[in-house]
């Protein structure tokens, strides 16, 4: 049963322990799988998938056929959803691309900023049971609008040695240009090193377990990555006013993902505090999750009790969840006072479930606090920035004193002196 806590009488910090849990002996075997990887390419691959798969391929790419194949057997109907959902991610996404510009000053100096995409992603998704064409869709469909030329997708095949069609058929409409059956730490090693079939990229997005998580971890400096992600939360701030079967349903929403997942309630309510309570206890057995939310609920999960909602909302500040719903009747008077949150979910009929399928936001958000100082998946995590700039001869005359002085100033002469044998007259040519 879920716990319920008093704020005056709590300390948040000591009860809801988050952090992301690096594991030594994980640390170690992921070395191993990327130095193999590194050495062996495609030999490694085959037989790491082998071994944690249980699939002995021949081929690593899914083909054309394949692809087809898996789209044409997709119902109909959820294709549609996918086309719908994909069509919400793009146009709201579109609204992140960022426009070059150009200064130029009277003295004939031109600056400016370039925002180009990464040549190449890869983006990891997670199989067998946690196949989920949403991450397909919240991956690549940005990574399309930044114009990414290369973007490839690495899945863990099935028993059959096939990729899920309802993958293949996210990814055929998310811009997905090349998909590989490899998962797990060997597939990030394959993407950042490269391997016979499958080329490296220059970033890497997607969730995975912690090996995979790890990998990524491994391999940033050699690639870029989106995060480190961790276990699911959820923060539900709800009124007097709420539903408790719609706060305990949004709560379990998050919980099944995962033993370790948090759902978190603060209210001013101690009424709604023990309703939800019954509520969780009512709605777990109904899920087909029951046992991963019984779990979650009943090791992770709290309900703190507020002064008022303002206290509440200083609360989940500090926490910076993932996921926060503001459960209220004007949830716009509130949103200039949440300062730390991955997504917020605003009023009572905006379930966490809106961002994770179809609503447009995107659905990988910063876990474990790192909201404080991190942000959601965009079309920014496939831009670089490139600055130039540009002087003529009596631009550079004018300026030239101060940059020497400042050049002197750190001891480094060589930057002074390019300087100065483009300006003094005592320097023959």
């Amino acid at each position: 049963m879920i716990r319920i806590f008093d704020l005056e009488k709590t300390d948040v910090a000591s009860i809801l322990k988050r952090a992301i849990v690096w594991r030594s002996d994980v640390e170690e075997t992921v070395k191993g799988i990327m130095a193999d990887v590194q050495k062996r390419g495609d030999e490694a691959l085959l037989e790491y998938t082998e071994r944690f798969d249980g699939v002995a391929l021949k081929e690593l790419r899914v083909s054309d056929a394949e692809i087809k194949a898996a789209v044409e057997s997709v119902d109909p109907m959820f294709m549609e959803t996918l086309k719908k959902a994909k069509e919400n991610i793009a146009s709201f996404h579109k609204t992140q691309i960022r426009e070059s510009y150009e200064v130029r000053k009277e003295n004939g100096v031109v600056l400016g900023q370039r925002f180009l995409p990464v040549e190449s992603a890869g983006i990891y998704v997670p199989g067998g049971t946690a196949a989920y064409p949403s991450s397909v869709l919240m991956n690549a469909v940005p990574a399309a609008i930044a114009n990414v030329e290369r973007i490839v997708m690495v899945t863990p095949p099935q028993k059959d040695g096939t990729v899920a069609k309802n993958i293949l058929a996210a990814a055929s409409i998310a811009g997905v240009t090349e998909i590989y059956k490899v998962g797990g730490a060997q597939a990030i090693a394959a993407l950042a090193y490269g391997t016979q079939t499958i080329p490296k990229v220059y970033q890497i997005v997607g969730p995975g377990n912690i090996f995979v998580a790890t990998a990524k971890r491994q391999a940033l400096g050699l690639v870029g990555i989106d995060m480190f992600a961790g276990p699911s939360e959820i923060l539900v701030v709800a009124d007097e006013n709420s539903s408790p079967v719609h706060v305990a349903a949004d709560l379990l929403s998050q919980a099944e993902h995962d033993m370790l997942a948090s759902a978190v309630l603060i209210t001013n309510s101690v009424e709604l505090a023990y309703k939800v309570q019954a509520e969780l206890e009512r709605q777990i057995p109904m899920l087909e999750r029951e046992e991963i939310c019984r779990k979650s609920i009943d090791n992770n999960g709290m309900i703190l009790i507020a002064n008022d909602i303002m206290q509440a909302i200083a609360v989940a500040n500090e926490l910076a969840p993932e996921h926060l719903e503001l459960c209220v009747d004007d949830p716009f008077a509130l949103l200039p006072y949440v300062k730390n949150a991955g997504s917020v979910f605003m009023g009572r009929n905006t379930p966490e479930a809106l961002g994770d399928y179809f609503a447009g936001v995107n659905h990988v958000l910063p876990t474990n606090g790192t909201a404080h100082f991190s942000s959601p998946l965009s079309v920014d995590d496939f831009i670089k920035r490139s600055s130039y700039l540009y002087y003529t001869k009596d631009a550079l005359t004018q300026e030239a004193d101060d940059v020497i002085g400042f050049a002197e100033h750190e001891g480094l002469t060589g930057h002074g002196n390019s300087v100065y044998v483009r300006v003094s007259d005592e320097v023959e040519e």
